[in-house]
């Protein structure tokens, strides 16, 4: 098939996908889902803990410890949900300065987990792995290691050695945290055309032309968007229009609006927002950001405040608006994933050992407890999947 068909085929699938997700949306309260936990296992976790969620009762059956494994720190499923992906953030891998990435076939109506195959991450502390859109490679952001790897992903689930290696170089203005490179998140975008990488320790958000054929990287033009300095860009969330990005700062607490060119791959800055309350002066990392898949609410988490900022987004600006910030009811929010059928948003709360489980208005996005608090060791990767 010839490269321009490929990417019509791409950019026609991502521009009926919201509409799918919409009609997928609708039918969702019919089915049961598996909820996946990672976590770090330096304290009482072993691994991967798993729940069978329904979100027309809201009931929640826990599944137990579904997998052992070391530091299962972020996780990502198939778009078949036969396999489920995980991050193994260590500084050593067999000797190598690297972490790992583990494979595991999912047992979907039990939810158990089995491994696969397991890999070097070719660098230290992966903190973030992706699928592209075509689903055939795993993206991993490595922290420590300061760079970034693909890895092909065969129909069995194994993960091949990497497609493509980038070390980052650089450095930033906070001393402490911005020492060295600190790939922090990477993905591909809506078109699959390009892989974008936020980098904590360089204030960038790097830019790299995607092959779909061979799962390489290489530099685009313009290679990256800078922000501001010391912010510490740590997770990006594309708006579901394709038109708009939003990337959470650690460092500073803040959200940066971006548009997007779509054929050049280019981010151009809108303006930047605050997360937290304007009374607060305490310390506060900022950790998570997610688009709702209607488009029109945005929310980050707030470790330190602990707490959910709610935004509303202006659907032709791209501006965002604070509609809530709303307590964790635990400690260190670090993930929280919204549920398929849109009507839930989850959070671990990292240092308290709990998941909290908000209900999300329709109409203003604002969030309101249900109640509902799962208990878990050191919570801090959600993922759903559909149950069998």
């Amino acid at each position: 098939m010839k490269a321009t068909q490929r990417w019509f085929r791409l950019l026609l699938l991502t521009t009926l996908l919201p509409m799918g997700a919409m009609s997928d949306a609708k039918a969702a309260p019919s089915s049961k889902y598996l909820l996946f936990v990672g976590t770090y296992t330096d304290k009482e976790s072993k691994g991967i803990y798993a729940y069978r969620f329904d979100p027309v009762s809201s009931e929640l059956l826990p599944l137990g410890l579904v997998a052992e494994t070391t530091n299962p720190s972020f996780l990502i499923t198939d778009r078949n949900a036969r396999f489920l992906y995980a991050v193994n953030e260590l500084q050593k891998y067999e000797g190598q300065a690297s972490g790992g990435v583990s494979a595991f076939a999912i047992d979907r109506s039990s939810g158990r987990l089995s491994l696969v195959n397991e890999v070097p991450s070719r660098g230290a502390d992966p903190c973030y792995l992706s699928f592209d859109k075509s689903g055939s490679y795993v993206l991993v952001a490595n922290y420590t290691g300061g760079s970034v790897a693909v890895f092909p992903a065969s129909k069995d689930g194994t993960l091949g050695a990497p497609s493509a290696f980038v070390q980052h170089s650089g450095s930033g203005p906070n001393r402490e945290r911005q020492e060295g490179p600190h790939a922090h998140w990477i993905e591909t975008s809506p078109d699959n055309r390009f892989a974008l990488a936020a980098d904590l320790g360089l204030d960038e958000i790097v830019v790299y032309r995607f092959d779909g054929d061979n799962g390489s990287l290489t530099k685009n033009d313009p290679p990256f968007a800078k922000l501001d300095p010391g912010v510490g860009p740590r997770h990006l969330s594309f708006h579901p229009n394709g038109r708009f990005a939003y990337v959470v700062n650690e460092l500073k607490s803040t959200i940066t609006a971006f548009s997007y060119d779509v054929n050049r791959g280019a981010l151009g800055k809108l303006g930047t927002v605050s997360t937290l309350p304007a009374n607060y002066s305490g310390a506060n990392d900022g950790a998570e950001i997610h688009v709702h898949p209607n488009g029109k609410f945005l929310f980050a988490s707030n470790r330190g405040h602990d707490s959910i900022a709610v935004f509303s987004i202006n659907p032709r600006s791209g501006e965002l608006a604070l509609v809530q910030d709303v307590l964790t009811q635990g400690k260190t929010p670090r993930n929280f994933e919204i549920d398929p059928t849109g009507a839930f948003l989850f959070v671990a709360n990292q240092d308290s050992g709990n998941i909290v489980v908000f209900r999300i208005d329709p109409q203003t996005g604002k969030l309101t407890s249900t109640g509902q608090v799962l208990s878990v060791p050191s919570p801090v990767s959600l993922r759903f999947v559909a149950a069998g």
